[in-house]
């Protein structure tokens, strides 16, 4: 009887934890699929642009000829290739996804690509890099006025730490 019980339980176990393992991948899967829908994907591409732009302003500084260009060029193609290594989707994603399965259930996935497959949701994909820069310059000029006020505040803080010499 404990044999059949043991066997039994074990059994329960095995096929509790292929459920488990099942809803994971079926977790990641989603994760993976609600990523590529927002493009995740991508988020390396402006590093790309700007480190090639550092390349191309260094070149010009350097008032190096135009006959020294496939040097630039040769230098592009190796940082693109250390930056593909770092930061390329095949080294992102893994990380990405556990980010992702860790913060939104399996159900919280499935409404998230519903909704980013939507009219609306995709409208959000489009329009968000340029919302997100506009709000970042907004910040940025209403910032400048308290700039000078925050400067005051922490020039007077020093003096009052300061020690006093008698």
């Amino acid at each position: 009887m404990s044999r059949s019980l043991a066997f039994c339980a074990a059994l329960i176990l095995t096929c509790g934890s292929a459920q488990v393992l099942a809803d994971a991948e079926s977790h990641a899967a989603d994760a993976e699929r609600f990523l590529l829908l927002a493009h995740a994907d991508k988020l390396a591409v402006p590093v790309y642009a700007q480190v090639q732009q550092m390349f191309a302003q260094r070149f010009a500084e350097s008032n190096a000829p135009q006959s020294e260009k496939a040097l630039l060029e040769t230098y592009q193609a190796q940082a693109n290739t250390a930056l593909q290594q770092a930061v390329g989707w095949d080294k992102l994603k893994p990380d990405m996804i556990t980010l992702y399965t860790r913060n939104f259930n399996e159900q919280e996935m499935k409404e998230l690509i519903r909704f980013y497959e939507s009219p609306v949701g995709k409208k959000v994909l489009e329009k968000m890099p340029t919302l997100t820069a506009q709000s970042a310059q907004l910040t940025q000029s209403k910032l400048e006025v308290a700039v000078p006020k925050v400067n005051q505040l922490l020039a007077e803080m020093t003096a009052k730490l300061t020690p006093k010499t008698p």
